[in-house]
C-alpha cells in the first residue's frame, strides 16, 4: 500500500502537495475545490501589509481635498480594519469548511506590524505561519548585514509571540544563502520556503513604459532551487524545507522530494492547468513509488541530496566546463 503521507512543521499532511499563497486560496470555495482536488495543504492568500496602506490612501485621496484630520485618521482606521477583518474572517470560514491544513501568509513593511498580523492569524485558527520575508535593497549604505538582522530580529520576534509553527519563504539573494538559512533556523525558524517569486519589471517598447513580466514560472525555474535544497536538506538536517516555483507536474514534485524537500508549493501550474492536475501528480507519485517499491516518502525522501550521492561536488560546480567543449 503506497502512503503519501508526509509531516511538515508538525502538520500532518496526506500528501506533500500544498497550494502556494495566491489569487487560488483567496477564497473559501476555492480553497474547498482544492481540498476536494487532493491539496494536502494550502497557503492562505498573503495579507500585504503594502497593499493595506495602498488600499486606504486610494481611499483617502477619493475624498474631498479639504477633510479634517479626525476624517482621515476615521477612513485610515475603518478602512485598514475592514480589510484585516475581511482577510481574517477568510481564514476562520475556510477552518469551518475544510479539514486540511490552512497555512496562513503575511507580508509586512513596519516591524510591529509582523506581530500584530502573526497574534489575530493565530487568533484566527491558522495552523501555521508563512513570512513572506523580502524587502527591495535601495539603500546603497546598508550593509547586507544589517538587512539580514532585520529579518532574523523579525522571526525572532514573530516566533516569540506566536504559538503555532512558523516558516520563512526567501529569496536566493544572499552570498551565503545556506548561512543564511542556518541563521533563520536559530532565530526559530520551523521550515523555509524556497524560493519565493518576485515581482519582475519589464519594459513595453511599443509605449516606451515599466509593465510586469510574465507572473507564471516555468518547468526549468525548478532547477535553481532543486540545487539549494539539495545542499540545505543535507548540511541542515533539521530544517525543513518547502520547495517552491517550476513545480508544473508530478515528476517535479518527485525530484524535489529526492533532494530532500519535506513538501512542495505548486501555484502556477493549477493556475495554467486547474485543479486536476493535483490528481496527476498524485497519480505520479504513486506510479513512481510503485516502480521503485517504496511504501512511503521517507523510503527516497533526500535520496539525490548533496550528501547521498557519490559526487557531491555536482552541487557545487558553478561553471560550465566541458558541456561547451567543442560548441
Amino acid at each position: 500500500m503506497i502512503n503519501l503521507e508526509t509531516n511538515y512543521m508538525g502538520l500532518q499532511l496526506k500528501n506533500p502537495i500544498i497550494i502556494a499563497s495566491s489569487g487560488l486560496t483567496n477564497s473559501v470555495e476555492k480553497i474547498k475545490d482544492l481540498e476536494k482536488a487532493g491539496a494536502g495543504a494550502v497557503v492562505l492568500k498573503s495579507i500585504f501589509e503594502e497593499q493595506i496602506n495602498n488600499e486606504v490612501n486610494s481611499q483617502i485621496n477619493r475624498q474631498p481635498q479639504h477633510i479634517f484630520p479626525e476624517e482621515e485618521d476615521y477612513i485610515w482606521n475603518y478602512t485598514r480594519n475592514h480589510l484585516i477583518t475581511h482577510h481574517l474572517n477568510l481564514l476562520s470560514e475556510a477552518k469551518k469548511e475544510t479539514e486540511i491544513p490552512i497555512i496562513a501568509s503575511i507580508s509586512c513593511m513596519s516591524a510591529s506590524e509582523w506581530i500584530v498580523f502573526a497574534k489575530d492569524l493565530e487568533n484566527a485558527g491558522a495552523d501555521a505561519l508563512e513570512l513572506n520575508l523580502f524587502f527591495v535593497p535601495t539603500d546603497p549604505h546598508k550593509t547586507s548585514e544589517e538587512i539580514e538582522q532585520l529579518y532574523l530580529r523579525i522571526v525572532s520576534e514573530v516566533k516569540k509571540n506566536v504559538k503555532i509553527p512558523v516558516s520563512v519563504k526567501i529569496g536566493f539573494y544572499y552570498s551565503n544563502l545556506i548561512g543564511m538559512a542556518s541563521k533563520l533556523a536559530a532565530s526559530g525558524a520551523d521550515a523555509l520556503v524556497l524560493f519565493n517569486r518576485f515581482y519582475e519589471p519589464d519594459i513595453n517598447l511599443e509605449k516606451l513604459e515599466l509593465t510586469t513580466s510574465e507572473v507564471f514560472s516555468s518547468p526549468e525555474d525548478i532547477r535553481r532551487s532543486m540545487r539549494w535544497i539539495g545542499l540545505i536538506s543535507s548540511q541542515l538536517p533539521n530544517v525543513q524545507i518547502a520547495a517552491g516555483t517550476g513545480i508544473h507536474d508530478g515528476e517535479a514534485v518527485i525530484k524535489q522530494l529526492l533532494v530532500g524537500a519535506q513538501v512542495t508549493q505548486v501555484c502556477s501550474s493549477v493556475y495554467i492547468n486547474g485543479s486536476q492536475i493535483i490528481a496527476g501528480m498524485i497519480a505520479d507519485m504513486t506510479a513512481f513509488m510503485k516502480k521503485r517499491h517504496f511504501k512511503k516518502i521517507e523510503d527516497f525522501r533526500g535520496l539525490l541530496s548533496y550528501k547521498n550521492i557519490p559526487n557531491p561536488a555536482i552541487y557545487e560546480r558553478a561553471q560550465f566546463m566541458k558541456y561547451f567543449e567543442g560548441k
